[in-house]
């Protein structure tokens, strides 16, 4: 997991597979075939690709209609990430359901069941069962895919939506708090309030090229409820680079730190800081240390300074910036005292993202000059 290798997936894609993206992305072909996506999510989460340079680079390729859908999947992510900023109760009360959600599985035997059945891949549901194993295996489904197992989790198999959340977090290789959380708010029918997304046979059928034709599904259920939706709030602010000597901390969430604006701020030691969620699969971990790795390396080579672990006291008497880290581990794991330095595409894509996609899609045109 390297920025070399998400560059070269960057460009394989818009050599190939790239042209084809709005008419093929939703077919699932299976495993071992040929990715109907990019397949850049792993590289995107981590930022070893920023979703900046991908946007332009595909627009260099396909020109503003050529690209418009695969950019306006790129703004999702960004868009996730901002919405959830704007609306962090959204991940405490994800939390908070996965703790209730494992307290069932404790004291009531038939969830419990359901839910080992489930994610051993045992149900019996056609499609869902081989999702299922394809994540633990893999650590990648197709997003198509991803939306009819938790339909199906939800609506069929009704268990708690914040386990599922959980299982795909631990197991994703692009597990990314803000996407997984809000789509799976999204399938219940919580982030777009009463409007839930539900698998269908013949949309799996037909997506999947009749590999599989699932009975039993529940494509009439109602969305799930709650009291009140998250509260909005504004954006935690940002700081402002210091002038001067600094220690830079890097993190999950943002790997490319030669493009990280500075201003008069000057690195002369760096370190990393990997945080995950609890439980996280070898796979993913493995992932993780080999992209903090690469930019750790990179860091040092273009700052022309030492690489340091994280200590207590790494930084010396040195102020320590850190790239802004949207809420979830890396950002709860940051220690005090940090200056958090906010991307530019973050500070002008955030603000449009409070509410439902439509607003910040409609401003693409004018954030990419496309």
């Amino acid at each position: 997991m390297t920025r070399a290798a998400g560059l070269a997936a960057l460009a394989a894609f818009l050599a190939g597979p790239g042209a084809d993206y709005a008419a093929a992305r939703n077919t699932d072909r299976g495993r071992g075939a040929a990715p109907t996506t990019s397949a850049l999510s792993p590289y995107l989460r981590r930022r070893l690709l920023t979703e900046e340079e991908v946007v332009r680079a595909s627009l260099r390729a396909f020109g503003g209609r050529g690209a418009e859908k695969f950019i306006s999947e790129v703004f999702w992510r960004t868009y996730f990430k901002g919405h959830l900023e704007t609306h962090p109760e959204a991940w405490t009360r994800y939390l908070a359901g996965c703790d209730a959600g494992r307290d069932r599985l404790a004291t009531e035997p038939g969830l419990r069941r359901t839910h080992e059945r489930a994610i051993a891949g045992r149900t019996g549901i056609d499609g869902f069962d081989d999702w299922a194993v394809q994540l633990v295996e893999e650590g990648w489904l197709h997003n198509h895919a991803r939306m009819w197992f938790a339909s199906i989790w939800i609506f069929t198999l009704r268990l708690p939506w914040e386990l599922g959340a959980d299982f795909f977090l631990r197991h994703l290789l692009d597990g990314d708090p803000a996407s997984n959380t809000l789509s799976w708010r999204w399938v219940a029918g919580l982030h777009t309030r009463g409007k839930p997304y539900l698998a269908r046979r013949d949309n799996i059928r037909e997506f999947t090229d009749g590999r599989h034709d699932p009975a039993g599904l529940d494509e009439r259920a109602a969305a799930l409820e709650e009291e009140t939706p998250p509260r909005e709030v504004p954006p935690a602010p940002a700081d402002a680079p210091p002038d001067g000597p600094v220690a830079l901390l890097l993190h999950l969430d943002d790997l490319h730190p030669e493009s990280l604006s500075l201003g008069g701020a000057r690195v002369v030691r760096v370190g990393g800081l990997t945080a995950s969620v609890e439980g996280v699969a070898d796979r993913v971990r493995a992932a993780d240390e080999a992209a903090i790795g690469d930019a750790l390396a990179r860091a040092g080579a273009h700052f022309g300074c030492p690489v340091e672990p994280v200590r207590e006291g790494w930084a010396g008497d040195l102020p320590v910036v850190t790239p802004f880290a949207p809420i979830g581990p890396s950002a709860e794991a940051l220690p005090a005292g940090c200056r958090r330095i906010r991307r530019d595409w973050d500070e002008r894509c955030w603000p449009l993202s409070n509410r439902g996609y439509s607003r910040l899609r409609g401003a693409i045109p004018k954030l990419t000059g496309a």
